[in-house]
């Protein structure tokens, strides 16, 4: 559901979590992104910081010279404004993925789970179009979504201690990749040769916040070539 106005929660001294909805929605996500973009257009020095979610704006202050009401009001005024503030074209961006194998190790669980082959997972995630929500949980990695209903998947029951880079996931409705080797639970299908994040670059991340993504299949040989 959608808010009709802003719901703010206290996150400790110097933060405040502005609240745009309860679910995973694009309706939702738009304000999200909205809102996002607007503080960040306003150059508002009261504001160090913001961080976007599912349905949520993290925003962090300095409570030494600007009281959280304040804050309030500065995105109260700016939210019924938004229906005014028009969002950029979202980039489109297609992923290569290698799907099985060593690569992805959960697709043939994947598969069964689904009472289904591997061939028709892997048709089921090229074939769907997926968009950024939020970027987290490491630095570039996305939460993707939706997937199809035919390919929910719920997360491992035992998370693994090491995911390398570049693989591809799947958790409850959403796909995501992984830019850096680390922990995850996610269902790994499959892996890309992409590199999701780059401090030396600017922006740092391969992926942002309200961009399309597509996949499509590779082979091992052509992982390869990608890698070269």
């Amino acid at each position: 559901m959608l808010y009709k106005q802003p719901e703010y929660r206290v996150m400790g001294d110097r933060s405040l979590l502005v609240e745009l909805g309860n679910e995973i929605h694009v309706n939702v996500h738009e304000r999200v992104r909205r809102l996002f973009l607007a503080v960040r257009q306003a150059s508002l020095k009261t504001i160090l910081d913001a961080i976007p979610g599912y349905c949520s704006l993290l925003l962090v202050f300095d409570p030494l010279t600007t009281p959280s009401d304040q804050i309030r009001k500065t995105i109260d005024d700016l939210f019924f404004e938004l229906d005014e503030f028009e969002l950029p074209e979202p980039a489109h961006i297609e992923i290569p993925v290698v799907y099985g194998g060593e690569y992805g190790p959960d697709l043939a669980w994947v598969a069964s789970y689904h009472k289904t082959t591997p061939q028709n997972v892997i048709r089921r995630h090229t074939q769907t179009g997926y968009r950024v929500y939020m970027i987290g949980f490491t630095p570039g990695f996305p939460y993707m979504g939706e997937l199809p209903e035919n390919l929910e998947t719920p997360r491992k029951k035992t998370p693994r201690t090491a995911v390398p880079r570049g693989s591809v996931g799947l958790a409850q409705n959403q796909t995501g990749i992984y830019p850096a080797r680390s922990p995850g639970g996610w269902q790994i299908i499959g892996r890309t040769p992409l590199k999701l994040f780059d401090p030396s670059k600017n922006p740092p991340s391969l992926l942002e916040m309200g961009d399309r993504v597509r996949f499509f299949k590779i082979s091992e040989e052509e992982m390869n070539h990608w890698q070269r």
